[in-house]
């Protein structure tokens, strides 16, 4: 029920309550309280916060995280270079056209004439190239590109597990947190519970008037441990919030931490090796070292002749182009004479006459159409050393990116190392804390009840009071933290946090 709708329903309950003089009192307050708790519980209901399970923070994460979202675009941009480089395999045929108006002094494209007049022009042309053989430095580019998207989604991979790692530690530090303030709860509600005991005793002015101040102190202690440990459990969902990249407030699910049924029987050895065949660490700087020899093998491809076969389609067509066709004769004089007993006359000479005709585009194109087809070679005679030093760079990568792989399993197998005594250490830990936390209880209950009967005074209870809770604190510590070590060496394996 909207809480609007229940507000609107109590004012009119209580004005009917209020100007009814025939309900009584006790029907009154009854159902004014009934009104109440379903308008608190409603109100309750409508800012709940939300609740997220492991699962949940994980999902959310993989689709939130900044890091994550950046790995993936360094992976996309990887593929992308590896199809270029695949496609570069193929031959590139590349294709242009021209339209223009000259004017002025120019070059009849038709007859190579110089002319001086406004000229229309085009042309086409249709070229293809294609490497036949140049060392193999494009196939091995393309093996090196394939190796570095390889690389990149590994590397994807590495932050998708690294990502879920820290959300599960993050989590399970909420979870501790959590744990702490209850513990804090718990431990002030006690000593609530024995100060009004005291109090009475005080007021009465019976029995020893400093219990009364001690267990004031003692409940002053408890409420700034309990605010501390408070403020740490909001530090903590706030660390979580921002693997989240979430604003949104929310609260987690509890999980039952089986302490007894997680035992780690794998060895140090075995989870290292594991951890090479699994993580995506180790195949990151593997792939990267598989790519520094292509990439060795691209440079000297430096040293080899270029082979590769070329042809070419094209036409044009000019304004100026023109084709004269026979318009019949005519007489015209050639500027000789002869003489003819004294008499001169002009020689005439019959001339054919022609009449020019513009000759059509597509006319042009097609009868202007020409191919070229041939074999290229490029011989590398002296490059100033460009192929000999780019050699020695490529290789001088591999060796680094050797070392790096050497770097990372010698870390690999540190960490794992430590993980792995953390983790022993922990487990013993807690059965020993196990002992403690059994120990002080029954302690407590002893001292209890001799306070509870007088005879003990309040220093000794208090003590074995802080005992108990301080022996609790750190058992559920060691319970987190041994579970941490846990999920830590499942996740060196390569396997799922849950």
């Amino acid at each position: 029920m909207p809480v609007m709708v229940l507000e609107l329903l109590i004012f009119w309950t209580v004005h009917v309550l209020i100007t009814n003089s025939k309900i009584n009192k006790m029907r009154y307050y009854i159902s004014l309280l009934i009104i109440l708790s379903l308008a608190i519980r409603a109100y309750s209901q409508s800012s709940t916060i939300p609740v997220y399970t492991l699962q949940d923070c994980i999902n959310m994460a993989l689709q939130n995280n900044l890091e994550l979202k950046s790995a993936t675009l360094r992976t996309e941009t990887a593929d992308i270079n590896f199809k270029q480089s695949k496609n570069a395999l193929l031959p590139a045929i590349n294709g242009n056209y021209n339209y223009g108006i000259s004017n002025g002094r120019s070059i009849d494209p038709f007859t190579n004439s110089y002319i001086n007049e406004q000229l229309t022009f085009s042309n086409a042309n249709l070229r293809l190239d294609a490497v036949v053989f140049n060392g193999f430095r494009l196939i091995n580019n393309w093996k090196q590109q394939k190796l570095n998207l390889l690389a990149s989604e590994a590397e994807k991979e590495e932050s998708t597990q690294n990502l879920v790692l820290a959300v599960t530690l993050a989590y399970l530090n909420v979870m501790n947190t959590r744990d702490l303030v209850i513990l804090a709860e718990n431990r002030l509600e006690s000593t609530d519970e024995q100060l009004v005991r005291v109090k009475s005793m005080f007021d009465k002015e019976m029995g020893n008037p400093s219990e009364y101040r001690d267990f004031q102190g003692q409940k002053a202690n408890d409420e700034s441990n309990l605010i501390a440990a408070t403020n740490t459990f909001e530090d903590a969902k706030l660390s979580l919030m921002q693997l989240l990249n979430t604003s949104t407030y929310f609260d987690v699910s509890t999980i039952d931490v089986p302490i007894d049924i997680v035992n780690f029987d794998e060895t140090f050895e075995e989870v290292y090796s594991e951890a090479l065949q699994n993580l995506a660490t180790v195949k990151v700087d593997e792939y990267r070292l598989e790519a520094s020899e292509k990439s060795v093998s691209v440079a000297k491809a430096l040293y080899v002749p270029e082979i590769s076969v070329f042809a070419n389609v094209g036409t044009n067509y000019s304004s100026a182009a023109r084709i004269f066709n026979e318009d019949g004769t005519s007489i015209i004089e050639t500027g000789d004479f002869v003489d003819v007993n004294g008499d001169i006359f002009n020689v005439q000479t019959e001339q054919t006459n022609f009449a020019s005709q513009e000759i059509s585009y597509n006319d042009q194109f097609e009868n202007n159409l020409n191919n070229v087809a041939g074999i290229a070679v490029n011989i590398p005679i002296f490059n100033g050393f460009r192929a000999k030093n780019n050699v020695a760079l490529e290789k001088i990568r591999q060796e680094e990116a050797s070392v790096e792989l050497e770097r990372t399993k010698l870390q690999l197998r540190t960490s794992i190392e430590m993980a792995y005594k953390d983790m022993v250490a922990s487990r013993q830990r807690y059965n020993v804390l196990e002992g403690q936390v059994e120990a002080y209880n029954e302690s407590l209950r002893i001292n209890e009840v001799r306070f509870n009967n007088g005879i003990e005074n309040s220093i000794d209870f208090i003590i074995s009071k802080n005992n108990y809770d301080n022996a609790q604190i750190s058992l559920n510590n060691a319970k987190y933290e041994y579970f941490l070590r846990v999920k830590i060496l499942e996740y060196y394996k390569g396997n799922s946090m849950f």
